[in-house]
């Protein structure tokens, strides 16, 4: 286990290295001058050249990439700046999951108990709607809901768990209906093995049976569904943060991308790989503890 989790980190230089420099590479590539468009097209050519200058602009490219410590437009430490964005993100997160993991698991488990029944065409039906509808849609009829009709939760802004309710149940609805669908497949395949057969023959209790024998062995891939989900976002949530106006790194990145701001954009696509590489990392240790298969694999190597 030391030697894989050693390997994996050591992985993640190269992979840190390939996705800066392919961002790096094709921000560059798009048109315009983010000097331009902070002092204007209207400015004196020996301000813009100043300007240039202060921002390390007029550098090769090959020091532009190594020097992306400080924002163009508040000349602030990026870093600075997502150690802050970053437990906003890490609570929108948070609140998702807490959402979208017990309705998505136990709507995925109804759902397969009932096979074929009316509850499961509606549950399916559900599931697939969630999927279908965008983001940016769902986000707005739920700010129209409950904080414009209904005008329970406020609509936008950053603070305490009442900004917080809003975008977190925005964000879980596809990850509830990812849930629900990956769940029920699981549960149907796991159903129809010997052994919960042998089970129920045995005379065990059917919770029992759902809970010990079947639930226990579909953890794998529920635990990767959930660590994707966790993972994209912690990432940040770009549209969910813009529409309820949650100052994350989701924004923040949305912000750098607008603006042209490199060393924002630079920071940002760090932080999510590197949190990105983490989140797989704790997945595949989890896979460790939940089946016992792989750590007698690994024994056997």
């Amino acid at each position: 286990m030391k030697k894989y989790l050693a390997k994996k980190l050591l992985l993640l230089i190269p992979l840190l290295l390939g996705i800066t420099s392919l961002t790096f590479t094709l921000t560059k590539a798009l048109p315009g001058d983010p000097v331009l468009s902070m002092v204007g097209e209207r400015a004196q050519p020996e301000v813009i050249e100043k300007i240039r200058r202060e921002l390390g602009a007029d550098r090769s490219i090959f020091i532009q990439y190594f020097e992306f410590g400080r924002s163009y437009y508040t000349n602030r430490k990026v870093f600075d700046d997502l150690l802050i964005k970053f437990p906003n993100t890490l609570k929108l997160a948070l609140g998702a999951m807490v959402i979208a993991v017990p309705f998505g698991l136990s709507l995925g488990l109804l759902s397969a108990c009932r096979r074929g029944t009316m509850t499961d065409r509606i549950i399916s039906s559900l599931s697939v709607t969630g999927l279908s509808i965008p983001v940016f849609w769902s986000g707005l009829l739920i700010m129209l809901l409950f904080s414009l009709k209904l005008e329970l939760l406020p609509p936008s802004g950053t603070g305490n768990i009442e900004f917080l309710v809003l975008p977190s149940i925005t964000l879980a609805l596809p990850a509830i209906a990812t849930l629900t669908r990956v769940t029920r497949t699981t549960l149907i395949e796991i159903f129809a093995m010997p052994f919960v057969t042998t089970a129920r023959a045995k005379g065990i209790k059917e919770s029992r049976v759902n809970i010990l024998h079947v639930f226990k062995n579909a953890l794998i891939p529920l635990v990767t569904v959930i660590g994707l989900d966790f993972g994209s976002y912690l990432n940040g949530a770009v549209l969910t943060e813009t529409i309820f106006g949650w100052d994350g790194m989701g924004r923040f990145t949305m912000e750098g991308i607008i603006k042209r701001d490199y060393p924002v954009i630079m920071g940002c696509i760090i932080a999510g790989t590197v949190m990105l590489v983490l989140i797989n990392l704790l997945v595949d240790v989890l896979y460790h503890y939940l089946d016992p298969r792989i750590r007698l694999y690994e024994k056997s190597r």
